[in-house]
């Protein structure tokens, strides 16, 4: 069973105060999701838009359910220090092995409710289709805001179920799951929303295939095999941003 097919199940885990329920494709399956990570927004355009939104040059970032760490020598290159946080002790080890000689990052084991950093020690909070699903995590967005330092910000990387066609298959899934209600939810909450178009493309079928059966159910990721014919699709992504205050304006 898929991410998309259990987000549901993760949701009421996090109202429920669970700290963290296993993601059934990482956690079980980290060399597919490997391949799936390689083959995300070939185009760097998520990234381009976090630039723009969340710039981290110079800066201390935090990741937040950062897996086996994929995207932190990416934030590496140019922050001043970065913390992948994950509350899967075995996924910690891989991250840290992958970082293993970049002296300005390291891993921790932690979770969104629990981030094992110290009041105002961070500029940017970063979180990529992890944890921050919509109504229930405003837990894991309070303790954001006391990681960020004022004028820090928090970004958040999330799928767009509006988008075709991955966002039909997704909603296959979760025939109940309501893009307006998290948007509404976001919006409450002060975010800015960036609307974001991906292409995800794979070395061969066999990749392409073997991820669409870690993100899906089976029915579904057969469908979706048989509905690309090469080895592409398109993905939308929001990029939602809130932004700690620096101050009291008087």
């Amino acid at each position: 069973m898929g991410l998309v097919s259990r987000a549901r199940e993760r949701i009421a885990a996090v109202r429920r105060g669970i700290e963290a329920l296993p993601s059934p494709n990482i956690w079980h399956w980290p060399e597919t999701y490997e391949v799936e990570n390689r083959a995300q927004d070939v185009d760097g355009e998520v990234w381009r838009v976090l630039a723009e939104v969340a710039d981290w040059r110079g800066r201390d970032v935090v990741d937040i359910g950062c897996g086996s760490g994929f995207h932190l020598p990416r934030f590496a290159v140019a922050a001043r220090h970065v913390t992948g946080v994950e509350p899967y002790a075995p996924l910690v080890e891989l991250a840290r092995d992958r970082v293993a000689r970049m002296p300005n990052v390291d891993a921790a084991l932690g979770s969104a409710q629990r981030v094992p950093l110290p009041d105002a020690s961070v500029d940017v909070a970063h979180a990529r289709t992890a944890y921050f699903f919509g109504p229930g995590c405003e837990q894991g967005l309070t303790e954001a805001d006391r990681v960020l330092r004022p004028g820090g910000v928090l970004a958040i990387v999330d799928l767009d179920v509006r988008h075709k066609p991955y966002g039909d298959w997704m909603r296959a899934d979760l025939p109940k799951y309501d893009p307006d209600e998290v948007d509404r939810f976001f919006e409450r909450m002060g975010f800015a929303r960036r609307q974001v178009e991906t292409r995800w493309r794979f070395a061969d079928r066999a990749s392409l295939e073997a991820v669409l059966r870690i993100e899906f159910s089976a029915r579904v990721a057969d469908r979706a095999a048989r509905t690309v014919p090469g080895l592409e699709f398109q993905v939308g992504y929001r990029v939602l941003t809130r932004r700690k205050p620096a101050g009291v304006i008087r």
